[in-house]
């Protein structure tokens, strides 16, 4: 059983003040006021958001990636990563307020090495063995939290030993894409014409949130350069070589994810859904180069026979381009969605800028490469795939909770949005139906879900009830009741945000 994933909520909350909804929803008992202070500024995103909805536009329902804010005041790296200004990249507009006043940033030296205080060491444990041996969790659990302003492993169940992460691997994929491209990446579409005008091909950089609208886009500039020209019918071909190797998931044809391909439109979705499963196409790029066949009917270029996979003449030239929207935004939004899609395309990306085959097989080697990088554990690590529904994932508690401490260093701003991308408990994403307004932890807890048959994972980050930013990775294996399961992962993360079970 893959992930279900639910889109975002996108329903603005009423402006009657951040203090009055939240004792309208009865969050206020019960917490401290730093845990009070922490909860307010989610809700105050909530009502920033509910403008912004007002205001519009949005991307089908998902909020615009926090840095896309910052990204929008600053140049951008275009369709390859640019060295940001000297002053480095500023952080998603949300960070400072969570982040800045937790003190410095991790302990690169060891940023998973044991040393919290006995007292403090000897409290969590009183605090998180008795929940980690509820039933529920199946036959095997490990867990690990980290103070993200030491970079001090807290407490520590298990903490190298390999698991089934499920979902919670596109935390390592992110991370991954997010170092060797940058935040500001933005994945290219082209279309090129042969040197007569009289061939044009549609070439895929592998943007899988590619849509209608940007090929009605790229079919009118490319109808106006032919038209200049005085070419009214060409031969359409399309490109979609960018990615190499078996384009099914080991998992086979499955409705949590489409064939991985460097030409799509819409994620291969055959419905007008833009998250979760649904009906997937068999040969999405010859979908997408019909699609844009029409729109080039429709713009006065006739095309002949249709599209018919072919590569760009040698000395064609572009005609029309289409970019992305930033890295920062794609990450946000497979973490937030639980998207399969774009944590495979992330992963196929991260290997293109290394140099390595863009399949599942240079995906792993260049994921993994760049953790090796932050100097992160990898020892019986395995990276199978960017999204994890392959079981043949393996990681750590201490890489997972790792990561999200990297992704906290102020030394490591260009990670942030894994982050901003978390969803919010009770809030956003995977876990908007998992915590009530009478859960603890609703709108302290932000983490990745992760669920296969028998898998359960959840890896974030919490506000402690010290005002500390906590990074966390609880797996679990055998599990027989995924609800059941899912719950007591839940209570493990409350009992961080409150201090007590």
């Amino acid at each position: 059983m893959a992930e279900p994933v639910k889109r975002p909520s996108i329903n603005p909350f009423s402006a009657r003040g951040v203090t009055a909804l939240t004792d309208r929803l009865g969050m206020r008992n019960g917490l401290s006021d730093r845990q009070f202070t922490a909860v307010s500024a989610v809700l105050g995103l909530a009502l920033a958001a509910g403008a912004v909805f007002a205001a519009g536009p949005w991307d089908e329902g998902q909020r615009k990636a926090e840095q896309d804010w910052a990204a929008a005041r600053s140049r951008t790296g275009g369709a390859h990563h640019e060295p940001a200004a000297p002053s480095g990249p500023a952080p998603a507009p949300s960070a400072p307020a969570v982040l800045a006043a937790l003190g410095t940033g991790a302990d690169d030296s060891a940023p998973d090495a044991p040393g919290a205080p006995e007292g403090e060491a000897a409290a969590l444990r009183g605090l998180l063995e008795p929940l980690l041996r509820a039933p529920a969790l199946g036959t095997r659990r490990t867990a690990v939290v980290i103070d993200t302003a030491t970079g001090k492993r807290l407490y520590g169940l298990g903490a190298d030993t390999p698991m089934t992460p499920a979902s919670t691997v596109k935390i390592a994929t992110t991370v991954a894409a997010l170092t060797a491209l940058g935040p500001d990446h933005r994945i290219p579409t082209t279309v090129r014409a042969s040197a007569d005008l009289r061939t044009v091909t549609l070439a895929g950089g592998g943007d899988p949130t590619l849509d209608r609208a940007a090929l009605r886009s790229l079919a009118a500039d490319t109808a106006r350069a032919l038209k200049d020209g005085g070419v009214r019918s060409v031969r359409l071909r399309y490109d979609s070589s960018g990615y190499s190797g078996p384009a099914l998931h080991p998992i086979g044809p499955n409705e949590n994810i489409a064939p991985v391909s460097a030409l799509m439109t819409d994620e291969g979705r055959l419905d007008d859904t833009s998250s979760g499963p649904a009906p997937r196409s068999d040969d999405p790029a010859r979908d997408a180069a019909d699609a844009f066949g029409e729109l080039l009917e429709e713009a006065g270029i006739t095309t002949g026979d249709g599209a018919a996979p072919g590569r760009p003449a040698a000395k064609s030239r572009p005609v029309a381009k289409h970019l992305s929207v930033p890295l920062s935004a794609l990450v946000e939004r497979a973490l937030t969605n639980s998207d399969n899609d774009i944590a495979e395309a992330l992963a196929r990306q991260t290997a293109l800028a290394t140099g390595q085959p863009a399949d599942f097989k240079g995906g792993r080697r260049a994921v993994t490469a760049q953790l090796k990088k932050l100097g992160l554990p990898l020892k019986g690590v395995n990276i199978a795939d960017g999204s994890g529904l392959d079981r043949h994932d393996k990681v750590t508690a201490a890489l997972l909770a790792g990561l999200l401490a990297r992704a906290a260093d102020q030394d490591h701003p260009e990670l942030r949005p894994v982050l901003t991308g978390l969803p919010v408990a009770g809030f956003s994403g995977t876990l908007s139906d998992r915590y009530t307004t009478k859960t603890g932890g609703t709108g302290l807890i932000r983490a990745k879900t992760g669920t296969l048959t028998g898998v359960n994972t959840l890896s974030g980050t919490v506000v402690g009830p010290r005002g500390r930013l906590l990074a966390f990775a609880f797996l679990a294996s055998g599990t027989t009741a995924p609800s059941e399961a899912q719950s007591a992962l839940d209570a493990l993360a409350t009992a961080l945000a409150a201090g007590r079970r």
